[in-house]
C-alpha cells in the first residue's frame, strides 16, 4: 500500500499548505478549480508542479488527462504504467496553437487546412513528427506523433502559463473500462500516485476523434467526441 499523503485544497485550511514543501514530501494536492475562469494562482502551481517533473490530472475538451512535461522521461514512464499501455502507445502532444504544432510536427497544406477547421477541438492528429520531438516520445516504428490543441479554458490557460507544450494520455487507469471523470473518483484511485490533480467537474469520458494524416488522404483511426461532419470528413 502507497502511504504517500493526500492535501484537499477544496479545504481552506489546507490552502495555507506551502506548495513547495507538499510537492517535495511526495503529497499529492487537489485543487478545485474554474471550468470557464481558472484562478491564476492554481494554475501557477500546476505549471510548476509540471517543471519539476511531476504529473497532473486535469480537464480536457474530451476527457480528463495524465499530462507531464515534454522531454521527461521519468514522468512519462510513470504515466505510461498507470495507464498499463507501452510505448507503442502514443501519446499526445497537448499544444496551444497551429504555430506550437509545426514546431513538433510535419505538416503540408493540405494537413494544415484541415488543422485549421478542427482546432481547438476534440481531435487529436497523427503527423510525422519533427526533431525536435524527443525519439523516445514518437511512434517507435513509424516516427509519428500524436498532436491535439485542447478547447477547454482550463487547460488552455495551463498550457499559456508553462510557455509550452505537454505530453498527454487520457485519464483511464489501467483495467478501467471508461476514463475517471469524478473529481473524488480521481482523488482516491490516484492517491500518492500523481503530484497534483485540478478538479474542474464533469469534462465527460468520450475520448477524442483521431484522424491519421501520414498518408495520402486522412484516416479515421477512432471516432470520438469530434464531429467529423465538421472536417468534411463524415
Amino acid at each position: 500500500m502507497d502511504v504517500r499523503g493526500w492535501v484537499d485544497l477544496r479545504d481552506p485550511i489546507a490552502e495555507t499548505v506551502d506548495s513547495h514543501s507538499v510537492y517535495d514530501s511526495g503529497v499529492t494536492q487537489f485543487f478545485t478549480i474554474h471550468p470557464q475562469n481558472p484562478q491564476r494562482r492554481l494554475l501557477r502551481t500546476a505549471a510548476q508542479t509540471l517543471a519539476q517533473g511531476g504529473i497532473v490530472a486535469a480537464p480536457t475538451d474530451s476527457c480528463y488527462a495524465l499530462i507531464c512535461q515534454l522531454d521527461d522521461k521519468a514522468a512519462v514512464d510513470r504515466i505510461r504504467r498507470l495507464r498499463g499501455i507501452d510505448e507503442r502507445h502514443h501519446l499526445s502532444l497537448l499544444c496551444r496553437d497551429l504555430a506550437e504544432i509545426a514546431t513538433y510536427a510535419k505538416v503540408d497544406n493540405a494537413a494544415y487546412r484541415l488543422l485549421r477547421l478542427a482546432t481547438p477541438g476534440p481531435y487529436t492528429f497523427i503527423l510525422e513528427a519533427t526533431r525536435e520531438v524527443p525519439r523516445r516520445l514518437s511512434h517507435p516504428s513509424r516516427k509519428t506523433i500524436g498532436i491535439r490543441v485542447p478547447d477547454h479554458p482550463v487547460m488552455r490557460d495551463l498550457l499559456e502559463e508553462l510557455g509550452q507544450p505537454v505530453m498527454g494520455t487520457t485519464l483511464q487507469l489501467a483495467g478501467d473500462d471508461l476514463p475517471l471523470n469524478d473529481g473524488d473518483a480521481i482523488a482516491q484511485r490516484l492517491r500518492g500516485q500523481i503530484e497534483l490533480a485540478l478538479d474542474a467537474g464533469n469534462c465527460g469520458v468520450q475520448p477524442t476523434t483521431i484522424i491519421d494524416l501520414t498518408g495520402g488522404e486522412p484516416q479515421v483511426v477512432r471516432e470520438g467526441r469530434g464531429d467529423l461532419e465538421r472536417l468534411g470528413l463524415g
